[in-house]
């Protein structure tokens, strides 16, 4: 095969219309497209491709200035360097946009398959070129890859990193009979395999596609490394196996994130989700991450669910991204947890409930935990207003307020761990309902409604800001007793022990609620000091911070504070499982038999169609969702059922749900996944099964059975 190679200088070179993989100037994209610079690049450190032609972009420029692609010279010159092609060619785009790491345009362009002779090329060549049209990218220029047709054994997509974890230690292999393009169109599933680096199966799915055989998957590993340090990140790659030879047909950046290796305990936002639904500032996870992190230590070290030095270690509850996630081992929400510590937890708390409700200890922590609210409330009560405190005495405030907290928590949590509450009927949330409902009816503003009835922050997550934000839409609910509170087994100890968590759980967003204002009270006096562009930057403070400037032994750094506010990006919810990585990333980790399905939380059944809408569900529709959130509970009235990844039954929102008679099924990992928008399914809320409604004729298919 001969090539169009100009010598070094000659000022013709740059203006050639025709290359070769092989040629100097193939490595570069703004001659060849981004599409065969990467193979040139691969073939040039000796990975097997095929080989190829280019229309260069001086072609495209060319015929973008007028010249016709029926006759150009170039064109008839690649007709003769495919000529020996004996099955014809293929031609793809190669934009200069094209398979980058910032913009890959996959898929935007034409290809065109089975050429033979210069008019089927001359065709092709304007129908890649006319493409650009579609791709919105008429203003770029675009060369044209011309390689042999092949008909491969196997073909597929090979990830250099796990796309659904970002995991750099694994690869992904999807693989098809025959050509990869079904599969890349999406026509096909084909089969999936996780791999490991050294080629061993992590995972399986047989999908429509074969099952490759294991030197196969090793070369494919290899081929990943290989690519990965050839082009100096992961990569993308398709490839196909022809007469026995594993060949790479194209190479792009990956476009997922790459998360890291994950180490350490497995967290899951689910139990604290619904305490904190937004993500947390720097200022805000610094005051209340650790208070509760401590908090459920020391409920756990009381309660004696968990061995002492199963506490130690890294910490219980974490803030990832800002979203608040807890250690699903050691605290026995995993009843999968490995060498966590937390193996048996659950084991022993059902055996301290038994022990529980006839040991001594069955009257004393309600007693306990009214002393805590008491003392909590004398406190509140006797605080004098912020505005005449010293900026010394708001800081002092809240580290105060930290040891409050604490002790709220652990009581809160320890009652939760020995007693039985999943029947309590009377909630913060509840009561915050029925009172924001009248409040409003009786014209009362929302500054109003705070002052008078602080039981609505039962309606609010914590946040730094100038005035929390009540939902838009209230219910009222039922407050009857329900019949399970009316049995006369019922023991009255449960019932009070209830009542006071409930208490406890108003407590701590009172005195959040406490910080939060004392912290924006600060900020104010900074920003009128000069010393803040915007009192709501003071979220992006540190406690440590925060009293350095207060006390003059530091100064804002407000380039800082503003890149904090306003340039980071919005950080995704987190995973409903997942382990820290080496570079600091949640890791999302399934369970060993993918979803796992649900644990009613009660409601009744409700069929709906689904929406993954959290601001603005359907009527009458099945809320489905990563985590509970508060923002939910306003909502209930139009709902006919919440499925949620995480949670718990004894969370508000589920106990807010049952009030309403809405179906609820909580702990279904996956469900975001598996049950699609707009399906629709009946949700029980007493078995935990999420059924798919048959199409007219009245027929379920049972999804998942928590039961």
């Amino acid at each position: 095969m001969t090539t169009t190679t100009s010598a070094p200088g000659d000022d013709r070179s740059a203006r050639l219309g025709l290359a070769t993989l092989d040629d100097d100037r193939a490595t570069e994209v703004s001659c060849v497209g981004g599409k065969a610079a990467a193979l040139a690049n691969a073939r040039a450190a000796g990975l097997q491709t095929l080989p190829g032609v280019v229309l260069t972009t001086a072609f495209c420029e060319d015929v973008d200035g007028g010249a016709p692609v029926e006759g150009h010279p170039d064109v008839a010159r690649a007709c003769a360097e495919t000529a020996d092609w004996s099955k014809g060619a293929v031609a793809r785009s190669s934009s200069v946009v094209e398979d980058m790491g910032d913009s890959s345009q996959a898929g935007q362009f034409e290809s065109v398959i089975g050429i033979d002779g210069l008019e089927e090329l001359t065709d092709a060549v304007q129908v890649v070129l006319d493409s650009r049209e579609r791709a919105d990218a008429t203003d770029h220029l675009i060369a044209v890859l011309i390689q042999p047709f092949v008909e491969p054994r196997f073909g597929g997509v090979l990830f250099g990193v796990d796309p659904v974890t970002g995991r750099p230690d694994r690869c992904v292999v999807t693989a098809v009979e025959g050509q990869p393009d079904p599969l890349v169109s999406g026509e096909v599933e084909g089969s999936r395999y996780v791999l490991e680096s050294d080629g061993s199966v992590v995972r399986f799915e047989a999908g429509d596609g074969p099952e490759l055989p294991s030197d196969l998957l090793e070369q494919l590993v290899g081929m990943s490394d290989r690519v990965g340090e050839v082009f100096g990140e992961p990569q993308d790659v398709e490839w196909a196996v022809v007469d026995g030879q594993l060949l790479l047909l194209q190479s792009r950046p990956v476009t997922s994130e790459i998360r890291g290796i994950p180490h350490g305990p497995l967290y899951g936002p689910g139990p604290v989700a619904e305490t904190f639904p937004d993500p947390l500032s720097t200022l805000e996870a610094d005051l209340w991450i650790p208070p509760l992190d401590a908090g459920v230590r020391e409920a756990l070290r009381l309660g004696g669910a968990v061995p002492d030095s199963a506490l130690e270690g890294p910490d219980l509850v974490v803030a990832v991204d800002g979203y608040a996630a807890i250690d699903l081992e050691r605290t026995g929400e995993s009843e999968d947890a490995g060498s966590g510590g937390g193996l048996g937890v659950m084991r022993r708390i059902r055996r301290l409930r038994s022990a529980w409700r006839i040991g001594r200890l069955r009257s004393a922590l309600p007693a306990l935990g009214e002393r805590v609210v008491h003392r909590v409330d004398e406190d509140l009560v006797g605080l004098p207003p912020l505005d005449v405190v010293t900026d010394r005495q708001l800081v002092a405030l809240l580290g105060r307020s930290a040891e409050a907290l604490r002790s709220l928590h652990a009581h809160e949590v320890l009652m939760g761990m020995l007693t039985d509450t999943s029947e309590i009927r009377l909630t913060g949330a509840s009561v915050a309902m029925r009172v924001l409902t009248e409040a409003r009816a009786d014209g009362r503003n929302e500054a109003e409604i705070l002052g008078r009835s602080p039981v609505v922050l039962a309606l609010t997550g914590p946040k730094i800001c100038r005035q929390p934000q009540l939902p838009d839409e209230s219910v009222t609910p039922d407050l009857a007793p329900s019949p399970r509170s009316r049995r006369d087994d019922e023991p009255k100890e449960d019932r009070d022990a209830g009542i006071v968590r409930e208490a406890l759980r108003l407590r701590v967003r009172w005195v959040q609620e406490l910080e939060a204002r004392a912290a924006w009270e600060l900020g104010e006096r900074l920003t009128r000091a000069g010393r803040l562009p915007a009192p709501e930057l003071v979220r992006h403070l540190s406690l440590e911070d925060l009293a350095a400037v207060i006390a003059r032994r530091g100064d804002v750094v407000t380039d800082v504070l503003c890149h904090r506010a306003e340039c980071g990006p919005e950080p995704s919810p987190l995973p409903a499982r997942f382990r820290i990585s080496d570079l600091g990333r949640p890791v999302p980790e399934r369970g060993d038999g993918g979803a796992s399905g649900g644990t009613g939380a009660g409601g009744g059944q409700g069929t709906g169609v689904v929406t993954h809408d959290l601001d603005d569900p359907p009527e009458g529709a099945v809320l489905v969702v990563t985590s509970l959130n508060p923002a939910i509970g306003p909502m209930l009235g139009r709902l006919n059922g919440v499925v949620a990844e995480t949670g718990s039954v004894l969370a508000h929102l589920a106990i807010l749900a049952r009030e309403a008679g809405v179906a609820t099924v909580v702990g279904f990992q996956g469900a975001v996944e598996e049950l699609e928008e707009g399906q629709e399914v009946t949700v029980d809320g007493s078995t935990g099964e999420v059924t798919a409604v048959g199409d007219g004729d009245g027929d379920e298919s049972e999804m998942e059975d928590g039961s």
